[in-house]
């Protein structure tokens, strides 16, 4: 102050822009539902007739070749777009709940620091030797893919090996690339999946897993490039944790990278809770392999998880009710992005606009030469996958098709079945309207994006591969 005068300096600093930043996850989903809703427009209403058809003593609805017609066109209009939420909520509840119950589950389980505990202890174990951890995960997933189709299983697997990875040194999407990357390996080369392999045989009318031998080795030569590159990439993180694609994120979040501390030696307690675990995850194996069980069977397998090892930790009735309330907490968008991903399919089904993309394509397939037949079934069936992520729903509405399309161009009828299987798979670790994979990524707290720039590498690989091997088989292996 001077002269009783009071200066003010002005403030010439102009506000930052805020940064562009990649729309929430359930934007993003929101956005595809209008997208496809616009899309009903354009594209000319029609369907198949179907029939209900034993396959491998399963009944499936399929649809019947050369049925294709005309219908009523039922473009999805304003309001529908929003009812399309509810709906896919709706057909896609029992994900949900199981999301919902398996979160719970691990927030009890997590309340009595068995798990933190037991990933301490093995981080201190493993070191200098962390990155032989992968390829014994991976192999396991892939062999779970594989064999029994392993799929919305591999969810609860996320929240042990998101922070096993970030506590042996990696980050998140090595974590979620174990899982992800090793599952979806197998499950798009499996020799023996149920759900891909055994439907489409069956509505092909081949023999139930015939041509193992050739789909086995397939099996190894995806599983080993997969487990290359994650290996790759883990490498590099651990050597310069700043070049991963999460660093900025992985840095927010709630982990505690101390290896001593009070809860670094295991308690006889938390010994037991933690074999408690593996015996879950073992009777779900088995339950699946041989007793077919699913969603509800698992949900209800790791809720008896929960609640013994509440018990076992010596937790108050109240206490374990108020960690499974934390639990769900913690996969809330998990679990309501399936809803948002079945929402899609929900406009295509009532728009009656899916059997008419198959029709299109199927014709454009009948065209080409006999050569590239198998090619262009390859591709079909892969463009397809982003819109029937379903493996067995896939097979029930495309098989019926090119089947009969097979015999007419001169492509084998199992080189038509394995360009379902290798389409069908491949895009299952990158497409956003797979609910697995969406789910997946929301508990692990990954971006789409980042998942999606991280995982293309691999998957454009697989494509390569896959264009080889159809190739190979069509031209020397199952010829006509």
């Amino acid at each position: 102050m001077s002269g009783g005068i009071t200066t003010f300096k002005k403030n010439t600093q102009e506000p930052k822009k805020k940064k562009w930043e990649f729309p929430h996850v359930f934007a993003l989903m929101f956005g595809l539902i209008i997208i496809m809703a616009v899309l009903t427009y354009f594209i000319p209403a029609g369907e198949y007739e179907r029939e209900v058809k034993m396959v491998n003593d399963t009944e499936r609805t399929v649809v019947i070749n050369d049925t294709y017609h005309e219908a009523e066109g039922s473009p999805t209009g304003f309001f529908e777009v929003f009812q399309t939420i509810h709906k896919g909520m709706t057909q896609s509840a029992d994900i949900i709940f199981f999301i919902f119950i398996v979160g719970g589950s691990f927030g009890i389980l997590n309340a009595t620091k068995a798990i933190e505990t037991g990933l301490a202890n093995l981080s201190l174990k493993m070191a200098n030797r962390e990155i032989y951890l992968i390829p014994v995960v991976m192999t396991l997933f892939a062999l779970g893919g594989g064999t029994f189709g392993m799929s919305e299983e591999t969810i609860p697997f996320i929240m042990i090996l998101v922070p096993l990875a970030m506590k042996l040194g990696f980050d998140s999407l090595v974590g979620t690339g174990m899982v992800i990357i090793g599952s979806c390996a197998g499950f798009t080369a499996s020799f023996m999946n149920p759900f891909t392999v055994g439907v489409a045989q069956g509505i092909a009318e081949l023999p139930t897993f015939s041509g193992m031998g050739v789909r086995f080795v397939m099996w190894v030569i995806f599983v080993a490039f997969s487990i290359a590159f994650v290996m790759i990439y883990a490498k590099k993180v651990k050597k310069h944790p700043e070049k991963s694609l999460m660093y900025k994120i992985d840095k927010k979040r709630d982990l505690d990278d101390s290896l001593e501390g009070q809860y670094t030696k295991l308690t006889a307690r938390q010994g037991i809770i933690i074999g408690l675990l593996v015996a879950t995850i073992v009777i779900l194996a088995i339950g699946v392999i041989y007793f077919d069980w699913f969603i509800m069977e698992i949900a209800s397998l790791f809720l008896i998880m929960g609640i013994i090892a509440g018990f076992v930790g010596k937790l108050r009735v109240n206490q374990i009710a108020e960690s499974f309330i934390d639990g769900c907490k913690e996969l809330i968008v998990g679990a309501l992005v399936v809803g948002f991903a079945y929402g899609i399919l929900v406009v295509l089904e009532e728009s009656n606009t899916i059997d008419t993309i198959l029709f299109a394509a199927s014709n454009l397939v009948s065209q080409l030469p006999t050569t590239f037949s198998a090619m262009g079934m390859y591709i079909f069936q892969a463009l397809l996958n982003f819109l029937v992520p379903s493996g067995s729903g896939q097979a029930a509405l495309t098989m019926p098709i090119m089947t009969p399309l097979s015999d007419l161009t001169g492509v084998s009828r199992q080189t038509a079945v394995l360009a379902f299987q290798l389409g069908d798979g491949i895009s299952n670790a990158i497409t956003p309207t797979s609910g697995v994979l969406m789910a997946s990524l929301a508990i692990a707290k990954i971006p789409w994006t980042i998942w999606l720039r991280w995982a293309l590498p691999v998957i454009i690989l697989s494509y390569l591969a896959g264009a080889i091997i159809i190739t190979i088989v069509h031209m020397f292996i199952w010829t006509v």
